[in-house]
């Protein structure tokens, strides 16, 4: 039995990640600010005891070393995520993203234990390559639009955990995440495909911004969450880049027509600007495909569930809150 600090533990895909470590036996303490997580989402083992959910900020330094000292491996999960909230706490989401991160690291490698830092496909920024590897350049807009400040701050992250690897000796992996999407995932910051199960369910217009012929994969997060734990313990993944993600592609316009016909709604599509949607200055990418060769050499990594399931599963989930809310 390991000792596990869980970063960002009562958001969406960590906690999915808690469930699995607590499953497997492990001792699980969990970090949140509760500032886009919910407390809801780990109600199946708040009161689990191997677990222990601790209310605060990686940005709060001696709380954060203090946890992992306490810790054998630590999967650093907490950021700021979601287009909205990027846009709009541009500041705010900057101090998180890299000086919460240097934290985490800096305080791992003192401490000798293993570290998973989750990273994201928006490191590649504008690059459309079908199939983008972890060597792939990248290919972003300015740093002066707060489009672009989100995949600014997690390059310097992986930059920062290259260099404790390197220099440290830290034990670590990076893995960037191609759009995870299921249970408890929410649209309120942005995730396309909760937002539109909603809108669905809700009868209202399913709203695709800009011109829904851009491509996206989506992955669900009970094929990821395996791979993370398996990726935290592979010697060979150290200090490495992971892809982890679906090949399965679709334009935003056919996941919208999808939805409707999982959710059987009588819904309508609606087009809205980028400008409408987030301001001046905010600029997109046409196509992000994964190549996951790497993690499938590493730990068998494959994504199993097809967009259909994927759909289906976020329309339960939503139905199932509805109906206990």
């Amino acid at each position: 039995m390991n000792k596990i600090l869980v970063t960002g533990a009562a958001g969406f895909i960590g906690s999915h990640l808690v469930e699995a470590l607590l499953a497997d036996g492990h001792e699980v303490v969990g970090l949140d600010n509760l500032s886009t997580g919910h407390i809801q989402n780990l109600r199946a083992v708040v009161d689990h005891p191997g677990f222990r959910l601790i209310q605060g900020t990686i940005l709060d330094e001696p709380l954060v070393r203090k946890l992992i000292a306490e810790a054998d491996t630590i999967f650093h999960l907490a950021a700021a995520v979601g287009v909205f909230v990027i846009q709009g706490q541009t500041l705010e989401s900057l101090r998180t993203n890299i000086h919460g991160t240097e934290i985490v690291v800096a305080a791992a490698a003192q401490h000798d234990a293993r570290l998973l830092v989750a990273s994201t496909s928006e490191i590649y920024g504008k690059n459309t390559t079908i199939g983008l590897r972890e060597d792939d350049d990248r290919i972003i807009g300015s740093p002066l639009k707060s489009r672009w400040s989100y995949a600014g701050a997690k390059a310097i992250d992986e930059s920062l955990v290259a260099a404790y690897t390197q220099e440290c000796g830290l034990r670590a992996v990076i893995v960037r995440l191609f759009n995870t999407v299921g249970p408890r995932q929410t649209g309120r910051y942005g995730m396309v495909i909760p937002r539109f199960v909603r809108q669905a369910l809700d009868g209202e217009p399913l709203t695709i911004f800009g011109t829904g012929k851009q491509v996206r994969c989506f992955c669900h997060v009970q094929d990821v969450v395996p791979a993370l734990i398996r990726l935290v313990k592979s010697g060979r993944a150290c200090g490495r880049a992971v892809n982890l993600g679906s090949t399965e592609q679709v334009p935003i316009e056919d996941l919208a027509r999808r939805v409707i016909e999982a959710t059987e709604s009588d819904s309508p599509v609606t087009h809205v600007s980028y400008l409408d949607a987030y301001g001046q200055g905010y600029e997109d990418m046409q196509r992000r495909v994964p190549d996951c060769t790497l993690a499938r050499d590493l730990v068998g990594f494959n994504a199993t569930r097809t967009l259909n399931e994927i759909i289906q599963a976020v329309i339960d989930d939503q139905r199932i809150r509805r109906e206990n809310s």
